[in-house]
């Protein structure tokens, strides 16, 4: 792992350990591009990584258009896929397909492995979406809301609006999601950064530590939601971290 001197920052930043020039990382459920990129825009640019960061597209087509955008970035060379929950789910869905175009995963807060059954996120997810139905998306969100920390809620009512009517189809679609399943995982050969939360309920410590146990050349950082909610550029702090680290041997 080298070193190179950026001019325009006027610090030196770590050049990646791999060929790839880009990382595309995805979204979570209901979430969008602009956490994604408070989490990830920073610590990609200090191992002098191109961060692209596809916004979602609601609705049923929300995971084709993930994946898509996937495609899209690697027309031309191959690249970092990674993302958020279920952004991480399918950039490993879509290494699995295409090995030769994937150099490295960066997989933060991965909620499931397999079915989502009665995953946590899955669950909300479905709940959320029954309520947005039930409710009407303004009372859904208020809802969402009521009860957790400011800065979950701020990030809920902008990323929720964001979606406008397709949000209960855009929560389904991904609740009903299939992840790669623990023996699908163990066939990555790439480096893996895997980050998890030990505070997070909703996507559990013991998901991100199997996806760690079962991929061949991966590692796992941790941080908190309390961290995350002061700093964002933590979780992504940890899974560059843990991918550095992975990419190392």
């Amino acid at each position: 792992m080298g070193y190179r001197q950026d001019k325009e920052r006027g610090v030196s930043v770590t050049q990646p350990p791999t060929g790839a020039r880009t990382a595309v990382l995805l979204p979570g459920t209901g979430s969008d591009d602009v956490f994604v990129r408070s989490v990830f825009d920073v610590p990609l640019a200090a191992v002098g990584l191109k961060a692209v960061l596809p916004a979602p597209i609601p609705g049923a087509d929300l995971v084709s258009a993930h994946l898509a955008a996937l495609d899209e970035a690697a027309r031309d060379e191959p690249i970092i896929a990674g993302g958020i929950s279920l952004g991480a789910h399918l950039a490993a869905e879509w290494a699995l397909r295409n090995p030769d175009r994937c150099a490295g995963l960066l997989l933060a807060l991965p909620g499931w492995h397999g079915k989502p059954e009665a995953a946590p996120a899955a669950v909300a997810a479905r709940y959320s979406a029954a309520s947005v139905r039930s409710l009407g998306p303004t009372a859904a969100i208020a809802a969402a809301v009521a009860d957790v920390p400011a800065w979950l809620a701020t990030e809920l009512t902008r990323a929720w609006t964001g979606y406008g009517d397709a949000l209960a189809d855009s929560l389904d679609t991904a609740a009903d999601r299939l992840a790669p399943t623990l023996d699908e995982l163990a066939g990555l050969s790439v480096p893996c950064g895997v980050a998890g939360c030990t505070d997070d309920a909703i996507h559990p410590i013991e998901v991100a530590t199997a996806w760690t146990r079962v991929l061949p050349q991966a590692v796992l950082c941790t941080t908190r939601l309390e961290i995350i909610g002061v700093d964002p550029e933590a979780l992504g702090r940890a899974t560059v971290l843990a991918w550095l680290k992975a990419s190392q041997g």
